[in-house]
């Protein structure tokens, strides 16, 4: 079976672009949320993890490519173009692939045009409706670096990008794609956060994961990029597991059993037992219903010693792009020996079993990383990385 590598990778969020930056806040335990009311008008300030970066111009001149979501994407891509020109020179830029997941692509965009056609009665000449299908985000990616192999995006909630992680794998050992731009890309927009208020899921505090005062989400938004290739590489994708609930169209199966198919069926396919599991990244979304279930499948499957931590209170939940910025944060942690520190209040919640949370270590031996994500329908993902 053809094995694959995390050869490159490159991220931007609430807590910076710089690695160095990166590594530090996520040990000592440093959120960078943002109050605000631009995407929520009607309702009280929430704690945004909003990305401060300057974001990179768009390369290519027509409208309908100039989305804040592809700013993201190509300010992501920046570090690890200089890869992808020498993977396509090696192997052709047909034998390249595009898969990125969203749940939002350019929506942002295109609700400002439709609050300027409602207060002026015109659209602006900068909307196009093209700018929040899901897959162009992909397309964008695609075009800008100049690759023709297949190129599509995966929307299927919170486990979008890990998924395209999986897919990019799957692309490469059926032998279609020598190499795969693969990651996750969301930005914030109204409909996110508002849609998420209705659910009365969003907190407005920060989240506070695993903890009995939890009362929900951050909403945050980030881009992921992987390159995945064929070429050896210090970090390998080695597991991949994926579930299906369908027990209900937004809340976790309370059984947890979802969860640990998932992650057992990752840890079948990278050969190994639980026991050598380093570090597990918990989806850990700070809701009611998803700590519950995650708690119990993750002591089930991995005991009470296991280090975890939920890094949402530092990203905020970024939907589209958390499955691959969290694989992007196992990638960091096994190249630097590292667990992130799992940020909250210490207050356990004596209705869920106990699991190993962190209080953060560095100079620390990591071979195994195991990245939960779980969306809406019970639409689960389990990744595992290993460090050679």
């Amino acid at each position: 079976m053809t094995r694959c590598f995390l050869s490159s990778m490159s991220m931007i969020s609430a807590l910076g672009a710089d690695t160095n930056d990166i590594k530090e806040r996520l040990l000592t335990g440093q959120p960078q949320l943002e109050f605000s009311k631009k995407y929520h008008p009607t309702g009280n300030p929430l704690p945004l993890a909003l990305v401060q970066e300057k974001l990179a111009v768009i390369p290519l001149k027509d409208e309908k490519w100039h989305s804040r979501n592809n700013q993201m994407a190509w300010t992501a891509a920046q570090p690890i173009l200089p890869d992808v020109q020498a993977l396509i020179k090696k192997f052709g830029k047909e034998r390249i692939g595009v898969i990125i997941g969203t749940s939002t692509s350019g929506i942002g965009d295109n609700e400002e045009a439709m609050q300027a056609q409602f207060e002026t009665g015109l659209l602006p000449e900068s909307y196009h409706y093209g700018k929040q299908e899901m897959g162009e985000t992909a397309s964008f990616l695609g075009m800008a670096f100049d690759v023709c192999g297949p190129i599509f995006g995966v929307s299927t909630a919170c486990s979008s990008g890990a998924k395209a992680l999986a897919s990019a794998r799957r692309l490469i050992r059926a032998g279609v794609c020598d190499a795969v731009i693969a990651g996750g890309v969301d930005t914030i927009c109204r409909l996110t956060v508002q849609g998420f208020s209705s659910l009365e899921a969003v907190s407005t505090a920060q989240c506070n994961p695993f903890s009995t005062n939890r009362k929900g989400i951050n909403i945050g938004e980030a881009a992921a990029l992987f390159i995945v290739s064929k070429e050896i590489g210090d970090i390998e994708l080695v597991g991949v597991g994926e579930s299906s609930d369908a027990h209900h169209i937004s809340a976790p199966d309370p059984s947890g059993q979802g969860a640990v198919n998932c992650m057992t069926a990752a840890l079948r396919d990278a050969k190994i037992n639980s026991n050598e599991i380093d570090y597990v990244n918990l989806h850990g979304t700070a809701t009611e219903l998803n700590d519950q279930m995650e708690s119990r499948a993750v002591a089930e499957v991995f005991g009470s010693n296991t280090p975890c931590s939920s890094t949402k209170p530092f990203t905020g939940h970024t939907l589209g792009a958390a499955g691959a910025l969290e694989a992007a944060i196992c990638w960091l942690a096994l190249k630097n020996g590292m667990i992130p520190k799992h940020l909250w209040d210490g207050c356990q919640d004596g209705n869920l079993p106990k699991i190993g949370l962190s209080n953060g270590e560095h100079n620390c031996t990591l071979n195994y990383a195991l990245s939960n994500s779980f969306a809406f329908g019970g639409n689960n993902i389990s990744l595992i990385l290993r460090k050679l």
